[in-house]
């Protein structure tokens, strides 16, 4: 890294000279009068030494690590902060070493790196207008449980550059906020602590549908996380599903805290799936039922046994 800053500091000095290579000659004289040859050998030494020194640090904390390991992200952090300090001392020490600090290399190298910050600085500057944006619009708040690109879970931090969601699976991934500007954010309570909660039952097509659909509201409304004060919603359809035909119950109701969404879909769909089975409340014929014996499948059974197999 530390090399190709250094040949790209040598090439940008070089470089406004071949530009107006086409109305004066080359002064090849005065291009080699900025370089200190002696200090690009001492600089040479100047980057051996720091790559070494980086080497031995990372050494040193893989060590530490293992031999306490109740401090090893500690020891890493540490780490990686004193690699940054030695690139950026290395490359300013190279930079006083080879070259003639003259008001020329100056204001060159300085151009070079506004021009260089401004091109790494921009999709930071572009997420911090959009992190004023989601404050001054809110589309979510802090605690809102969201889904964004596949990841679901709770929003733990706003911050000018970036938003921070908390899995249900207790990872923490951090977002750009332009990232969250431009793409689909869905909130599931938008600063509430209740939040609709979506359990999907399947049964067949024979079965007692008033039946069913009773059993599933006794079930949430006998939960305790369920919040009263929200209806108990069931929506009945039917569905062809993975080529069967079967009874689609969508139970429909809210959790008095998100915290406990997912105890309390297991909380009630144990109590109605325990229900169904007392009550004769049978899953599609397909899945996990037999055919009724009537005498129509009877014959036709009889009739496909008594057939000759096809000859190969």
């Amino acid at each position: 890294m530390i090399r190709l800053f250094f040949l790209s500091l040598c090439l940008l000095v070089l470089f406004p000279a071949t530009a107006s290579a086409q109305t004066d000659p080359p002064n090849v004289e005065k291009l080699l009068g900025f370089v200190r040859w002696t200090g690009v050998l001492v600089s040479l030494g100047v980057i051996v030494g720091a790559g070494l020194l980086v080497r031995f640090i990372n050494n040193v904390v893989v060590s530490l690590g293992d031999r306490f390991t109740n401090r090893r992200l500690t020891f890493q952090k540490i780490e990686s902060f004193l690699r940054f300090a030695i690139y950026i001392v290395t490359g300013a020490v190279v930079i006083a070493l080879s070259f003639r600090l003259t008001d020329a290399v100056l204001t060159l190298v300085g151009g070079t790196l506004a021009v260089a910050i401004g091109f790494a600085m921009r999709d930071l500057v572009a997420a911090m207008i959009a992190g004023v944006t989601i404050m001054l619009d809110r589309p979510f708040q802090v605690g809102d449980r969201v889904l964004f690109s596949g990841e679901y879970g709770d929003i733990t931090a706003i911050g000018l550059r970036s938003v921070r969601i908390q899995t249900l699976d207790d990872n923490t991934v951090t977002v750009p906020n332009n990232k969250l500007l431009t793409e689909v954010t869905s909130c599931g309570n938008y600063g509430a602590l209740d939040m609709q909660i979506q359990i999907d039952f399947f049964i067949g097509v024979d079965q007692d549908i008033a039946l069913a659909e009773r059993i599933l509201r006794e079930a949430m409304l006998t939960s305790q996380y369920v919040y009263l004060k929200k209806p108990i919603v069931v929506l009945v359809k039917q569905v062809l599903k993975d080529q069967y035909v079967a009874i689609h119950l969508r139970l429909k109701g809210y959790v008095l805290d998100t915290k406990y969404e997912k105890a309390f879909e297991t909380d009630v769909s144990k109590r109605a799936l325990l229900a169904f089975r007392e009550h004769g409340v049978m899953p599609p014929a397909i899945l996990h039922r037999q055919i009724e014996d009537r005498p129509l499948t009877r014959a036709l059974t009889t009739r496909i046994r008594e057939e000759k197999p096809l000859r190969q």
